[in-house]
């Protein structure tokens, strides 16, 4: 149990697991993710992580986060100026020491038992496994028709431009062999300035650059279908980030034009 605070740094023993949890003003909804985290990681027969990225949180994230750690076993919270979701999973998967690095949403909106599912498609393959709300066996549940729209006329840009055959980027549950994670990192160029002043969630495209860098560097990308559930406190706004992604995705055509991921 340990808490980091701004700097990129080990968190721990290297276990065989580290997941990473971002956290943006999430006081409310906290306590019930980190037990759910936790009663599912301690019951499985492999050593495991679990690191909350409090991103620069404006309400009670990083105590609440604290005293989780302060009263159970295996959890590490670091505290970064906020800089936005993508730069809370590069702290996190920079600071993890498992052999397989994943993520998930802080509303755990796709259950964690697909992890067990993501494991053994590690050990059959695959260096990068993400989770895809489309394809045989796939559910949304609860989201708005809207925003469904605006999500798969999104992925057909993506498709089209840089991961072609990737049917869902942006599920935010994805899980690296540790070295494919490294390697990725080391080249991703999308928000590494966190020095800029942020406002609200900053939901970013930073997934597809991810992808695009594991497919570059011939790393093998598997899609697993998975059932989720729509957050009702999404902090996602439908104009800005939109627009936001878009930027992200053309940035990334021509960083990827230029080889500059290679």
């Amino acid at each position: 149990m340990s808490e980091k605070t701004g700097a990129i740094s080990d968190c721990g023993a290297a276990p065989f697991l580290s997941l990473v949890i971002p956290s943006y003003n999430e006081a409310k909804n906290l306590p019930q993710t980190l037990q759910s985290a936790w009663t599912y990681l301690s019951s499985q027969d492999y050593s495991y992580q679990l690191l909350v990225v409090d991103d620069g949180s404006e309400d009670a994230t990083a105590e609440v986060a604290r005293d989780f750690a302060a009263r159970h076993e295996h959890v590490c919270v670091l505290s970064i100026p906020h800089g936005g979701k993508a730069a809370a999973l590069r702290t996190g998967m920079s600071a993890a020491g498992g052999e397989i690095i994943a993520f998930s949403d802080a509303d755990l909106a796709t259950p964690l038992e697909y992890l067990s599912g993501f494991i053994e498609a590690t050990e059959t393959g695959c260096d990068v496994v993400i989770g895809s709300r489309e394809g045989v066996g796939a559910r949304r549940i609860g989201e708005p028709k809207y925003r469904h729209i605006m999500g798969r006329g999104f992925n057909l840009l993506v498709r089209a431009l840089v991961l072609p055959g990737i049917q869902d980027s942006q599920c935010g549950f994805k899980l690296f062999k540790r070295q494919a994670a490294v390697e990725i990192l080391r080249r991703s160029r999308l928000y590494r300035d966190t020095d800029r002043t942020i406002q609200g969630a900053r939901v970013t495209a930073f997934d597809v650059e991810l992808l695009v860098i594991a497919r570059r560097l011939g790393y093998r990308v598997c899609q697993f279908s998975v059932i989720w559930t729509y957050g009702k406190g999404s902090k996602v706004n439908p104009v800005r980030d939109t627009w936001a992604n878009l930027v992200d995705v053309l940035t990334v055509k021509v960083n990827d034009v230029r080889r500059l991921y290679r």
